[in-house]
């Protein structure tokens, strides 16, 4: 078979199995909206009616929007369907994901409206809960991106975010000085990174098995000073201040969005700007050129004089680093304390929704997003009263990234060289 046959043949290959994953997600969304019609607005009765407050102080006031349940979720399953036959006749690729991030929102918005019914909804607590919950993931998955994009995978982000949190409470408690706790925080990830880099580069050992041993190992480390250390002195060693909120003039006062984006604490702004940096440097610098060409094909990059193994440490570290600032989100960042399950794999699902986002950071951050959802959503749900068994709705951040890695955003391609070993000859 010559090569532009087989090119040809790759091509129609590739092209029938976008348009089936096309036609199966436009099925689904039908589906969903054919749900959100029966379930949610045949269901409900005719005179029912759902209220979402969008007032948060310091922001100027709205009207609460006072919506009909049943003519709202009509409307909405009709969205749905719409938005789901335009999927599953699309010929094109491009922009197939928005028009299934659109029908799955539309979808969201019947169920909140359903399930708010009769009563009155904190929709702008539950945005400001989704970004606080986002925020530690948000430093995971971008430890995860410095890592993988210069070719070593990060499993051990687990193990990062438990080591910062017990370190950033620790030094908290003791300095006093919350910058410190943060300082202390990230060198806990750093040196976590130190060892996943000397282990995988010098010594050339399984990436996936060294992450889960350092996630073993800094949970073992972790739960033991915790009960024999932390515990017995805990309002000297782990009771540390967190970070109030700093409101930004102003701009927190914007109607809905000022609150939740302008009036918040350091780690969200800290999270922002570094995605801001990682994002611009890895796809507009001379350094993400380097780091990305390691990532794909170390031999080549090496041949033009690029160190590849330093270029490696130093983002191998730096990931540590940010991931052990996650960790730190978790206790001075929120909730003042240290505990032995503080983290609850939540590690893993910032591995999830880099792998969700493409190794980009902008779109792992948007994943992490869903996955802060997903979690404020179960709160939300159990304060309404939702007739669905909590174990369920505790389980739907983990049950979202199963999904994820399981391929429902289709198949997705790691960098090059990502978890090869690199010898130089």
């Amino acid at each position: 078979m010559s090569v532009a046959t087989w090119t040809a043949t790759a091509a129609v290959a590739l092209e029938q199995s976008q348009r089936r994953r096309r036609a199966w997600l436009g099925g689904f969304l039908m589906l969903l909206g054919l749900l959100a019609g029966w379930a949610f607005a045949a269901h409900s009765s005719a005179g029912a009616q759902a209220t979402l407050d969008l007032n948060q102080a310091p922001a100027l006031s709205l009207p609460n929007p006072v919506l009909p349940v049943r003519t709202t979720d009509l409307v909405l399953a009709a969205m749905c369907l719409a938005l789901g036959a335009a999927l599953l006749l699309r010929r094109q690729t491009r922009g197939s994901y928005l028009i299934l991030s659109a029908g799955l929102a539309a979808f969201t918005l019947a169920f909140l409206v359903w399930a708010a019914r009769g009563t009155e909804m904190s929709f702008e607590g539950m945005l400001a809960s989704t970004l606080i919950d986002s925020v530690p993931l948000i430093f995971g998955a971008l430890s995860g991106v410095m890592c993988e994009r210069s070719g070593v995978i990060n499993i051990a982000i687990e193990g990062q975010f438990l080591l910062g949190a017990f370190l950033g409470a620790l030094v908290g408690s003791v300095s006093g000085d919350l910058w410190l706790g943060t300082l202390g925080g990230a060198l806990g990830g750093a040196l976590l990174g130190t060892m996943l880099a000397f282990l995988c580069l010098r010594y050339q050992a399984d990436q996936i098995i060294v992450g889960i041993v350092i996630v073993t190992f800094a949970t073992g480390l972790t739960s033991f000073f915790d009960q024999s250390v932390l515990t017995p002195n805990q309002s000297l060693l782990n009771s540390p201040n967190i970070f109030g909120p700093i409101p930004i003039p102003l701009l927190d006062r914007i109607p809905v969005l000022g609150p939740i984006l302008f009036d918040q604490n350091v780690f969200l702004y800290l999270a922002l700007v570094l995605l801001a940096v990682i994002h611009t440097g890895l796809f507009h610098t001379r350094w993400g050129l380097r780091v990305r060409a390691v990532g794909e094909n170390p031999r080549a990059a090496d041949t033009v004089g690029l160190s590849v193994l330093f270029i490696r440490y130093r983002n191998v570290i730096l990931g540590g680093a940010i991931g052990g600032l996650g960790g730190a989100a978790f206790t001075i960042g929120s909730t003042g304390q240290f505990t032995s399950d503080i983290s609850s794999g939540l590690g893993y699902v910032a591995l999830a929704a880099m792998i969700f986002g493409r190794w980009r950071p902008l779109w792992a951050a948007s994943a992490c997003l869903l996955f802060g959802f997903a979690d404020s959503l179960q709160s939300t749900l159990a304060v309404l009263n939702v007739p669905i068994p909590s174990p369920f709705l505790l389980m739907a951040p983990y049950l979202i990234t199963i999904l994820a890695v399981a391929g429902l955003v289709g198949r997705v391609r790691p960098p090059g060289a990502d978890g090869v070993a690199y010898r130089r000859e």
